[in-house]
């Protein structure tokens, strides 16, 4: 079942697109955010029409399973990231494996939600994207730390600017670290800048990704 949104719905609301095979999967959580304050863009069950379907809903989330028929999550994530789109995409799995969750970190994917824990997370999670988090499960989180192999490189980063990348790498949200640190938001985005600097990147994703390949934390 393929479900469209509503394009003459309230255009202040942020609208969620959705790709996930499982019929009665995507149907609940196309139920969920349609009974929220946010508006379905659309629910799909592949994700072979990808670039039209971004092009011509412009959703401001996507949440994206990994495995598809036709073409993975994984792909669709790369194909978007490669026409330059940067809708924050939460990848939605089952999967607990390295190379999945490393994969998807990798094309782009700016969080991931455990399928059994959508009903609780989903939200959250959303929120937390906007917020400029990068959400991950527990152990989908700890299964990114264990993953790191790769030799230190030293890009002279400060004790403090270390802890807040080993924290945007557990997932945590810009909020949630200034919490964590007793600083504002502000300086954690200016920690946060410096840290991009350094990295020489241009965003969470990438920062997070170099961040674990290169075993920075």
């Amino acid at each position: 079942m393929e479900m469209a949104g509503n394009n003459n719905a309230n255009q202040m609301s942020q609208s969620v697109l959705i790709y996930e095979d499982n019929d009665l999967l995507r149907e609940s959580i196309a139920t969920m955010i349609a009974q929220s304050h946010l508006q379905l863009a659309g629910a799909y069950p592949n994700v072979l029409t990808v670039d039209a379907d971004v092009k011509k809903l412009a959703p401001d989330y996507i949440l994206m399973d990994i495995d598809m028929p036709g073409m993975t999550g994984i792909e669709a994530v790369r194909k978007i990231r490669k026409l330059q789109y940067t809708t924050p995409i939460i990848m939605l799995t089952v999967f607990d494996d390295n190379k999945n969750v490393l994969d998807a970190l990798q094309a782009g994917a700016s969080g991931y939600i455990l399928k059994k824990h959508l009903s609780n997370k989903l939200f959250e999670a959303l929120e937390e994207v906007q917020q400029g988090g990068a959400p991950m499960s527990p152990s989908i989180a700890r299964l990114v730390i264990q993953s790191m192999r790769h030799p230190l490189t030293d890009y002279q980063l400060t004790p403090r600017e270390k802890e807040i990348l080993r924290s945007l790498s557990k997932g945590n949200s810009y909020k949630l670290i200034a919490a964590d640190f007793e600083i504002s938001i502000d300086t954690v985005r200016a920690h946060i800048k410096k840290i991009y600097e350094k990295l020489q990147v241009h965003s969470q994703t990438e920062a997070v990704s170099k961040a674990l390949n290169e075993k920075l934390v």
